[in-house]
């Protein structure tokens, strides 16, 4: 290779070379300029104040005003189920018979036993009023008549123990007959015929109270004025209760109880309010939502409902600062009321912010009104100018 031919294969790499560069810092530049001008097309809306009428959701729960376990009080082997599981019973029913054949036995000998000690008090006075004749007339001894007055009080001692041992075979025979100490709702039975079960620690069966029924939710203590109003005037237009399967409780209830102390550790208190429930409905233990209507004293700062998202477990929106681009904040919800929701931190009121579209949007992000940006795409203009 000549001189000449060494001189152009230089040029020819040197040019190479520099086109290479400049294609790859045009290439980073391009795509440095198209993220920087990415537009997300949104729907906005404006935080506003007013007076607010909505509810405040409450997790609660059940709870039966009456609930007892049935357990036996004497021992021996079941002999009757009189109730079949889940069964709706009445105050006094029996539900349950233990063998009472040694019971009734120990009643028909406590029986026998406090005719005799009757029969014997009955002698011991007739010899006391036969000595009480001769003593009148000095005709018998003083230890004599003493000794007649002592067994008489004897005997009267001895029949009113027997009179006590007839009473506990009567309770003993009576308890092997388990009955409902109230009308409710009978569980799933614990035990089945032939079943040995002992006093005080063989569970049978749980008994709940149905209607009326209890449901129990926590507020925050700042809340304690506002529920013993709602106490003190037995409104049942302020509670409703929403369902698990999403359906909404017909029954209309009323706060009875707010318990006694606040718990320190979460700053809440237990609040009680009573609901019928004829159609046994409210199950003891079901999870559901209290839903309580209160109105702001003062103007509150609302938005849109739908502009709220949560993110582990912290709720958030995005307003739009003056470059028209997206910034997220951290919120602290109030009340709901229809389709906005009170904001109490977070948002001032006449901030613009989004409602729509915050799936696409990121922080820093520029965004657009997305019916401005269909109309310019329409026409062929740009978006975000």
């Amino acid at each position: 290779m000549n001189k000449r031919q060494l001189l152009f294969a230089f040029f020819l790499g040197t040019a190479l070379v520099w086109t290479s560069c400049g294609n790859k810092d045009a290439k980073k530049q391009g795509a440095a300029q198209a993220q920087a001008e990415k537009v997300v097309p949104v729907s906005f809306g404006v935080a506003s104040h007013e007076i607010v009428t909505g509810t405040i959701s409450y997790p609660a729960t059940v709870k039966p005003l009456n609930e007892a376990d049935l357990f036996a009080e004497v021992s021996g082997y079941i002999t009757k189920i009189y109730v079949s599981d889940g069964a709706v019973v009445s105050q006094g029913q029996a539900l349950y018979e233990i063998d009472g054949t040694r019971y009734n036995a120990a009643v028909q000998q406590a029986k026998a036993s406090l005719q005799v000690q009757q029969t014997e008090l009955e002698r011991q006075k007739r010899d006391l009023a036969r000595y009480q004749t001769l003593a009148d007339k000095d005709a018998i001894a003083k230890q004599v008549f003493d000794n007649a007055k002592s067994s008489v009080a004897a005997a009267q001692a001895q029949v009113e123990s027997a009179r006590a041992a007839l009473v506990t075979a009567n309770t003993n025979l009576s308890r092997s007959t388990i009955r409902a100490p109230f009308s409710g709702t009978i569980g799933i039975s614990q035990v089945r015929l032939g079943a040995l079960v002992n006093p005080g620690t063989t569970l049978l069966n749980t008994l709940s109270s149905t209607s009326p029924i209890a449901v129990e939710f926590q507020v925050n203590e700042r809340d304690i004025t506002k529920f013993t109003k709602l106490q003190s005037s037995h409104s049942s237009s302020d509670l409703s209760l929403l369902l698990p399967d999403g359906s909404t409780y017909e029954g209309k209830g009323t706060i009875t109880t707010i318990d006694r102390a606040v718990d320190p550790a979460t700053g809440t208190i237990k609040v009680r309010a009573t609901f019928p429930n004829n159609s046994n409905t409210l199950r003891a233990g079901m999870n559901i939502t209290m839903n309580v209507s209160s109105t702001s004293a003062t103007e509150e700062v609302v938005v849109p409902y739908k502009a709220i998202f949560e993110q582990l477990g912290v709720f958030n929106l995005y307003t739009v600062n003056d470059s028209s681009k997206a910034e997220i904040r951290q919120v602290k919800l109030g009340i709901k009321a229809g389709d906005k929701i009170v904001i109490k931190e977070g948002v001032k009121d006449g901030e613009k912010i989004i409602v729509d579209g915050t799936m696409n949007v990121q922080n820093g992000v520029k965004v657009v009104d997305a019916a401005v940006a269909a109309q310019q795409a329409a026409k062929g203009a740009p978006q975000g100018k």
